[in-house]
């Protein structure tokens, strides 16, 4: 075996343990041959639902499925087969796409053109790669609304949430939220980091553009304190649906004024604390509105 120079052997050591150093920092894992095969389900699934295809979109709906149009109306496979509704972006011409690996059996594609986005998140079942959530987001246009009643009184989820926990991993995820929402309202984006992952973004029906990291740090670095967080309903209660060290996460958020929000949220175990991925928030337009208590 070629002996090589002490100076080359320094180098490769030093790329390796970057490479690694790198590794073992992103808890997103990709394979090539399964992002393919994402890619190749999640675009035959665009084409047979902007043509009505029954029989394809059968064969790509997985059981556990939960379907969200744009208008927040939630329902499971049964009812999105027998309906099967227009999909907010057609067959997503000119829209910008993109998908991420989370673990080896959970990937979400994410879709937008305009205002519109659309969240489609695939589970690997033994029969291949089947579609777990479809939701919709329109963000607003125009000027904001005027401000809601507010309150910065958190104690869901702040301090506790109306859902018993079912395991470590569920136990984890709730005190990873709990501590991320407190920051929220502390405006404390040191301790608010660590919960999320660098490619982080919240989409929400009452915003006018979707917030990354860079965008929520900048707001959190912003001295004040409150609002509190919307909080997690009571009913329908919240579903966890787990992949290992990849949870993901389907609730209703109800804030201190106006119309709850449907959300949907992947939780991926960090080497310190679940880190949330992203938030989808899509307004309930049918639901009433929710009027603060009297003080």
């Amino acid at each position: 075996m070629t002996q090589l120079p002490a100076r080359f052997a320094w180098v490769r050591i030093l790329k390796f343990s970057a490479v690694l150093a790198v590794a073992v920092a992103l808890p997103i894992l990709s394979n090539a041959a399964d992002d393919a095969a994402v890619k190749d389900a999640d675009s035959s699934f665009v084409m047979a639902l902007a043509k009505g295809d029954k029989s394809k979109i059968s064969k790509a709906l997985d059981a556990q499925l939960t379907w969200t149009t744009s208008a927040g109306d939630t329902f499971g496979r049964a009812k999105a087969l027998a309906t099967l509704p227009m999909p907010a972006l057609g067959d997503e011409s000119g829209a910008a796409v993109d998908e991420r690996s989370y673990g080896s059996d959970v990937a979400a594609v994410q879709a937008s053109k305009d205002k519109v986005h659309v969240l489609r998140i695939w589970a690997k079942r033994a029969e291949g790669w089947r579609l777990l959530v479809y939701q919709e987001v329109t963000q607003r246009s125009g000027a904001a609304p005027p401000p809601q009643a507010t309150t910065n009184d958190c104690e869901n989820p702040c301090k506790g949430v109306p859902y018993t926990a079912k395991d470590d991993a569920e136990r984890g995820i709730i005190k990873s939220w709990a501590e991320l929402e407190t920051a929220v309202l502390h405006h404390d984006a040191k301790n608010w980091t660590p919960h999320v992952l660098d490619d982080f973004v919240l989409i929400s029906s009452g915003s006018a553009e979707p917030a990354d990291k860079a965008f929520r740090l900048k707001q959190l670095n912003t001295p004040g304190f409150g609002p509190a967080p919307p909080q997690l309903a009571k009913s329908p209660a919240a579903r966890f649906i787990h992949f290992g060290d990849t949870v993901v996460m389907i609730a209703q958020a109800n804030p201190y004024a106006g119309k709850p929000n449907h959300i949907t949220r992947i939780w991926v175990k960090g080497p310190e604390t679940w880190q949330m991925a992203f938030s989808y928030q899509t307004t309930i337009q049918s639901a009433p509105a929710i009027v603060p208590p009297k003080s």
